[in-house]
């Protein structure tokens, strides 16, 4: 299924493709990036290529997958956002729709999963396709939780353990998303 391309004031997020292998690779392989990923960071560009063989795939069998985020004026590859639905349990719940980013770290810091996340909620909740987006993060991953719970206005309902990791499980209504936008 074909995917969107949205525009931001600095990023072009589009659908991925096999040549985003390299960057796949060199945020993946990174260490630092996995910290709050169970640390388990890519050992090949195989696996890579793996991965964004398994999201084209979601694109093809649920409609929608991760995007990859590229700098607007340089195409520099920056990391992915968007959504999945996930078919193995979060929180005890399978089948919901999960927003997330994962960046290289040289792009750490900079607003890009802030922006990208927005821009991807606005597209989403203005086709009106899913009721509730669920978004989760590790308990010390101060900065994700700081996008799901402040930036992005998602409430916290639950704790819950993730490959060994305490994390909080958060959510929000199409309605509430686009009445939040409303009023900003």
């Amino acid at each position: 299924m074909k995917q969107p391309t949205l525009e931001t004031e600095r990023l072009i997020i589009r659908e991925m493709l096999p040549t985003d292998a390299e960057g796949m690779f060199a945020m993946d392989s990174n260490p630092n990036v996995h910290k709050y990923l169970g640390n388990k960071p890519v050992k090949t560009i195989e696996q890579s290529k793996k991965i964004i063989e398994d999201v084209r795939q979601q694109y093809i069998d649920r409609g929608i997958g991760r995007w990859v985020m590229e700098d607007k004026h340089t195409g520099k590859f920056i990391g992915w956002t968007g959504f999945k639905i996930n078919t193995e349990p979060l929180n005890g719940r399978t089948n919901l729709l999960d927003i997330g980013y994962r960046m290289l770290e040289s792009e750490w810091g900079k607003g890009y999963a802030t922006e990208s996340a927005v821009a991807c909620m606005d597209y989403l909740c203005e086709r009106g396709d899913h009721p509730i987006i669920y978004g989760a993060a590790v308990i010390d991953n101060d900065a994700s939780n700081k996008i799901l719970g402040e930036k992005l206005g998602m409430h916290l309902t639950a704790t819950f353990t993730f490959d060994g990791d305490e994390c909080y499980f958060y959510e929000i209504t199409r309605e509430e998303w686009l009445a939040r936008r409303k009023e900003s």
